[in-house]
């Protein structure tokens, strides 16, 4: 999910990291809705709110609420910052360096929330922009790692793409696009998997109340184990295969044969005339 980048990405890496992070992304959005009163997955809602402001010279709030939209760029900034810098030392690190930083937020938001958080607005107001920050880092690396195909905490876009997708679809010639298909599987499988993080969020949170924060932070350690485990085992792979053709021995290569055994070699084919 996290190790291919741009146009080397397949249709299953995107869907695999789509799912997952539109997962986590309506469970963060229906949780803050219910604790905060605030939607922070997205800030279409908050650029009405700061126009409304303006209009009220509110100046207070217009501020509160440019910095949470502030916030959401930032985090989106960051995580391509880090992609683009990173990435050519190590994909792998460049793509999950802003999940970890997603994490700490979410958790910070947790233990804060379950033994400290008064239910004040000034600690609403700054627990908000710490998920909105949150949610920019994720939407900024989904979008930058899949060329712009993923977006996950917004279902604006996706809906719209859909709607036309769907249009497309009436007319024969593309049906049979399979590029146009893949597109298609693709959005609806974000949109499928935010609804059900809503629903989830919706129904677990009056039992976990801010544990919740830890049920999503440990989808986006799924998102990186995933991708860490393919890693370990494809180099894993790589020495077994070099022991084979070179005859050096190795630790791993020593490991992989007592657990799978050594693979049978085909006997040589005599040709007819050696008999």
């Amino acid at each position: 999910m996290l190790r291919n980048y741009s146009n080397s990405r397949t249709l299953g890496d995107n869907i695999r990291l789509g799912t997952l992070t539109a997962f986590t992304a309506g469970t963060i959005n229906i949780a803050s809705l219910l604790i905060f009163l605030s939607f922070t997955s997205n800030v279409t809602g908050h650029y009405a709110v700061l126009a409304a402001e303006i209009s009220k010279a509110n100046w207070a709030q217009v501020g509160v609420v440019a910095g949470w939209i502030f916030l959401f760029f930032f985090g989106s900034f960051l995580s391509n910052f880090i992609v683009i810098n990173f990435n050519k030392k190590s994909k792998y690190f460049a793509h999950s360096m802003p999940i970890v930083l997603e994490i700490i937020c979410l958790l910070f938001v947790g233990v804060y929330g379950q033994f400290y958080y008064q239910k004040t607005l000034e600690e609403t107001e700054y627990l908000v922009a710490l998920m909105l920050f949150a949610t920019g880092l994720q939407n900024g690396l989904t979008a930058s790692i899949s060329n712009f195909s993923v977006k996950t905490t917004h279902l604006t876009g996706t809906t719209t793409d859909l709607g036309i997708l769907v249009s497309m679809f009436t007319q024969k010639k593309y049906r049979k696009n399979g590029e146009l298909i893949g597109r298609a599987k693709l959005l609806l499988s974000i949109m499928i998997a935010y609804v059900l993080g809503a629903v989830f969020s919706g129904l677990t949170y009056y039992y976990l109340e801010f544990r919740v924060f830890y049920v999503i932070s440990l989808c986006l350690l799924i998102v990186i184990g995933y991708d860490a485990y393919k890693i370990h085992v494809r180099h894993f792979n790589t020495k077994y295969r070099y022991n084979r053709i070179y005859k050096k021995p190795n630790l791993l290569a020593y490991l992989y044969e007592k657990i799978h055994g050594i693979p049978g070699r085909e006997k040589k084919r005599k040709l007819a005339f050696e008999d």
